[in-house]
């Protein structure tokens, strides 16, 4: 008799077990999900302050203030090639004291995609990274 309660214990034990997966299952996978997540709201901020400060330089290289917006707009572009990560950027570029030794500021906002994520239902964000350059002091002033 000893024998059949100890295979009736481990056959409860089983039904349990098989419980036990189906409730944490589901635990477990949002937990996954939320990770992901996270993982891409830190890759979005590094990126965006990347972004900022790569059109700062390319926009403190420039020749004129019009030039400087396009190239701003280019280099922040060739970084924010990850389009889950930053699907629109908007890059604004602020260039009131532009002379030799003045300063170029450039603003990065990006709002990441939530796709993928929709059992987490997100909250929408949007990071935004501002960077300063130098313009070179020592530059001839710009050409008519």
């Amino acid at each position: 008799m000893s024998a059949r309660a100890d295979d009736d214990t481990r056959r409860d034990r089983g039904a349990a077990d098989a419980l036990g997966l189906v409730v944490i299952f589901p635990a477990m996978l949002g937990l996954a999900l939320l990770v992901l997540f996270l993982g891409r709201q830190v890759d979005t901020r590094a990126q965006v302050q990347a972004a900022a400060d790569a059109a700062a330089q390319a926009a403190a290289l420039s020749r004129s203030p019009s030039v400087a917006v396009g190239a701003a707009s280019r280099a922040a572009a060739a970084i924010l090639t990850d389009r889950r990560a930053c699907p629109g950027p908007l890059v604004g570029i602020d260039a009131g004291s532009w002379a030799p030794g003045g300063r170029v500021t450039v603003t990065v906002s990006c709002s990441p995609s939530r796709a993928g994520f929709e059992p987490l239902t997100p909250p929408a964000r949007t990071f935004t990274a501002t960077a300063s350059a130098e313009i070179d002091p020592n530059r001839a002033p710009e050409l008519p």
